[in-house]
């Protein structure tokens, strides 16, 4: 329940909180990156769920309700295994995409530099902590975060593809570590099965 609490909290954090949640604009987000944060949210959702299951099963010694949470597990497992190659796969898809939603917003700043437009794209400097496309003559009239070391952090489309990167890493790194506690709750789960059943033998 914990860790479904927890892999909850860092989705949330990835989609609302960080860096990643400027990424989405009044017409566009980039789905594929977002689509993974919603089913790691959903997964932590139903790790919760099946934990309490897997409490009152093994506070009752009930070998359906134990056997049915190893078999919730299973399938958590097998999610997080298809989520992990698809988030691998993908990785570059996202980048793509996300860097596009920035292109989007950088021509239509420059068409129309004022009002909304230019909120949108000072948005995405100060969250990104870059200014433009690499290009220092593009960036001319760019609403740039203050005290922004340029030309070194200039090019945000190098920005976005690194907050990817790192947090498609921290996602890894999560994945790994349920899936490893999904592995010892299965593993757990059977012995106190096999061990109920004995008990009742002898009985």
């Amino acid at each position: 329940q914990l860790a479904g609490l927890a892999i909850i909290a860092f989705g949330l954090w990835l989609r609302f909180g960080g860096p990643t949640a400027e990424f989405a604009t009044d017409k566009k987000s980039p789905e594929l990156f977002f689509m993974g944060l919603y089913v790691l949210v959903g997964a932590g959702a139903i790790m919760s769920a099946v934990g309490f299951f897997g409490c009152c099963g093994a506070a009752r010694e009930s070998q359906c309700l134990i056997g049915t949470f190893f078999a919730c597990l299973l399938v958590i497992f097998a999610g997080e295994v298809t989520a992990g190659v698809f988030a691998f796969i993908g990785k570059k898809v996202a980048i793509q995409e996300a860097q596009k939603i920035y292109e989007d917003a950088y021509e239509d700043y420059m068409k129309n530099p004022v009002g909304k437009v230019n909120s949108t794209i000072y948005r995405y400097h100060v969250a990104l902590q870059c200014c433009g496309k690499g290009n220092v003559e593009q960036q001319t009239g760019l609403p740039c975060p203050e005290n922004i070391q340029l030309p070194k952090a200039s090019n945000c489309l190098v920005e976005i593809q690194n907050v990817i990167d790192t947090n498609l890493h921290l996602v890894g790194i999560v994945g790994i570590a349920i899936a490893s506690i999904t592995i010892f709750g299965m593993i757990f789960s059977m012995v106190l099965c096999c061990t109920i059943r004995n008990m009742r033998e002898m009985i």
